[in-house]
């Protein structure tokens, strides 16, 4: 059986900050937003709609208790609707999407809302905890580092300077400062208030003045926490055949901490048909890999082999990639991991320059990869994420 998405809906991206513009709107009513604009766009039949998945990283303060239930409830669906959140870290928003394929390719589910949220305005990151980096006795034996200090471990044991990410940063800014010039955000929509007023209409991270010369003026964000802390030794003593860290990763080489909430509708043809609406993609493959947890974001590359290998395709034919930038030097290794140009990657910007709403990102990655793909007429696209501990995850997408 096949698993079909029907449509990809995303909020714009706020700040994640106190200053922010979507600082007020809680993490659930920015969800049931999206939920909301889905049902209106094609008169939705909801007593259709079987379950709501949600990944979202901090699940605490006020998104916790299940936050999938509560948009759910939120949404008016009926209170059929069930909800379930999960935490891949980083790859949640896309692993929502890969569970529902699951579902609906075993038989147990006909259509399902899958996606994810994070306000990170409203709950900090790190504001959960975080066991595997605070717990000795799975750090010390672990080798394990901050994000931060991972990042630039990558760009020193591959040789990506201070120069290149900051080239790849601006490039980022570029490609979505045009993307937003000429309207290609098809899936996206404006979060409003109470009263039904916007508050934000367009991406709020998106800096069209980025220039080399001002991210060449900016610190490096990890050299104190890997120096003084002591992360940098244990980097090394995993990967004695350097010298030294090079800290070359900054708040404008780095994803934008924002926030934001994504869903898309999957299920299977016989959804569709009750629904009278046609199906936009099928998901072909869906793959998750592990890698060594201090140099931990290098997994994108080995999850798309795998997911390559599971759709019996090769890299040739895929038309576009979206490779999540948390960091600049995780797309240049993908890009040189995999021998894939930077023309057919994140072509209308990343994380870098729209932000990174972690729960959400991997949706928002699905739905900007559709617009595109359907906007160029082009028919394969993949998604993939690198994920905290040491972990990749990649989707393949097809056109119908």
């Amino acid at each position: 059986m096949e698993a079909y998405i029907y449509d990809a809906i995303r909020t714009v991206r706020g700040k994640g900050n106190k200053k922010g513009a979507l600082i007020g709107i809680t993490p659930t009513d920015l969800a049931t937003q999206v939920l909301i604009d889905l049902k209106e766009k094609h008169d939705l039949d909801t007593a259709l709609v079987e379950d709501v998945i949600l990944g979202c990283v901090g699940q605490v303060m006020d998104q916790a208790a299940n936050i999938a239930k509560s948009v759910a409830q939120n949404s008016n669906y009926g209170d059929h609707l069930c909800g379930v959140s999960l935490n891949r870290f980083c790859g949640s928003g896309l692993e929502s999407i890969n569970q529902a394929a699951a579902y609906v390719k075993s038989g147990f589910r006909d259509l399902i809302v899958a996606g994810g949220v994070e306000s990170m305005s409203r709950v900090k990151m790190g504001s959960d905890g975080a066991g595997m980096f605070v717990d000795p006795k799975i750090a010390i034996p672990g080798n394990i580092v901050p994000q931060g200090v991972s990042a630039d471990l990558i760009a020193t044991k591959f040789g990506y300077s201070r120069k290149d990410l900051d080239a790849f940063a601006f490039e980022s800014q570029m490609r979505a400062t045009k993307a937003e010039q000429e309207g290609r955000f098809k899936s996206r929509i404006s979060v409003k208030d109470i009263n039904g007023i916007p508050v934000l209409e367009t991406d709020e991270n998106i800096r069209p003045s980025t220039t080399v010369e001002g991210l060449a003026n900016l610190n490096a964000s990890f050299a104190m926490m890997g120096e003084m802390a002591g992360f940098d030794a244990v980097a090394i003593d995993k990967y004695p055949e350097l010298e030294e860290i090079n800290h070359v990763h900054h708040a404008g080489n780095s994803s934008a901490i924002v926030d934001g909430a994504a869903i898309a509708l999957v299920g299977n043809k016989a959804a569709g048909e009750k629904m009278g609406l046609k199906p936009r993609f099928r998901i072909k493959a869906a793959a998750i890999y592990g890698t060594d947890p201090t140099i931990m974001l290098v997994g994108p590359g080995p999850a798309s082999r795998k997911a390559l290998k599971q759709a019996g395709m090769e890299k040739g034919d895929i038309d576009l990639f979206e490779v999540n930038e948390a960091f600049a030097a995780v797309p240049m290794r993908f890009m040189e991991d995999l021998g894939i140009s930077h023309d057919i990657i994140n072509v209308n910007g990343g994380s870098i320059a729209l932000g990174h709403p972690l729960g959400a990102t991997g949706c928002m990655l699905t739905g900007t990869l559709m617009d595109e793909l359907e906007r160029r007429d082009l028919n394969v696209g993949l998604v993939t994420l690198c994920i905290g501990g040491g972990m990749g995850i990649a989707s393949i997408i097809e056109r119908v």
